[in-house]
């Protein structure tokens, strides 16, 4: 059964309401937030992975800048793979819990299946609907993480989570379907002449009471 799209014109709608509540919230211009990508397979699949439900600068931004620290040549599916199948996932993640990391474990086999080895190719390859279909049959990925990985490999996009929606009720909307709130905060981000993931990073700064932005990391 086909999912029904949102209105076009409710979207719009909503878009300039997110824009106007944005701008007199101090959004940045075109030239303002920078959001960064790391090139680095490892930390783009654990930040995908653990960034739901945990705390991110106390949790899950610890652990990445780890594996850019102490993993820096395990920044391909190629590299990473070996230590996924030696059982090591954990320690590469810095986790005991195996759910997060049978996930992480997954994802990795995933890529390698589909034939993906860099930053680049994922980027490609996330491109494609039948790659983001195939993506969210994993347990554990859904729409939100494939957009959040979208824009740590540099796509824009708008990746819906608790922060975008509470802005969005702040914003005056009540309409909580993620397609909507998605295509919404993108074209809001386009009213802004500001780029999505940019957008989504300032949102989530915003709404986290982060003191740096999400992805500007600190080596």
């Amino acid at each position: 059964m086909t999912q029904a799209q949102p209105n076009r014109g409710r979207i719009l709608q909503a878009a300039r309401q997110v824009a106007d509540f944005a701008s007199n919230e101090g959004a940045p211009s075109a030239s303002g937030a920078r959001r960064a990508d790391y090139g680095h397979v490892g930390a783009v699949l654990a930040d995908s992975i653990l960034q739901a439900g945990l705390n991110y600068r106390a949790v899950v931004l610890p652990r990445v800048e780890r594996i850019l620290r102490l993993f820096p040549n395990v920044d391909t599916i190629s590299t990473l793979l070996p230590l996924v199948e030696g059982g090591r996932g954990g320690d590469f993640l810095d986790w005991q819990h195996p759910v997060k990391i049978s996930r992480f474990d997954r994802l990795v086999r995933f890529m390698h299946r589909e034939g993906l080895d860099t930053t680049a190719d994922i980027r490609e390859a996330l491109g494609t609907t039948r790659f983001r279909s195939d993506l969210q049959s994993l347990s554990g990925v859904g729409p939100k993480t494939v957009d959040y990985m979208c824009c740590l490999v540099g796509i824009d996009s708008i990746a819906v989570d608790r922060h975008i929606r509470t802005f969005a009720a702040k914003a005056g909307l009540r309409d909580s379907d993620y397609d909507f709130l998605k295509l919404s905060f993108c074209f809001a981000a386009d009213l802004l002449s500001i780029s999505r993931r940019e957008f989504d990073a300032w949102v989530w700064s915003r709404e986290s009471g982060a003191v740096r932005p999400q992805l500007e990391l600190v080596f």
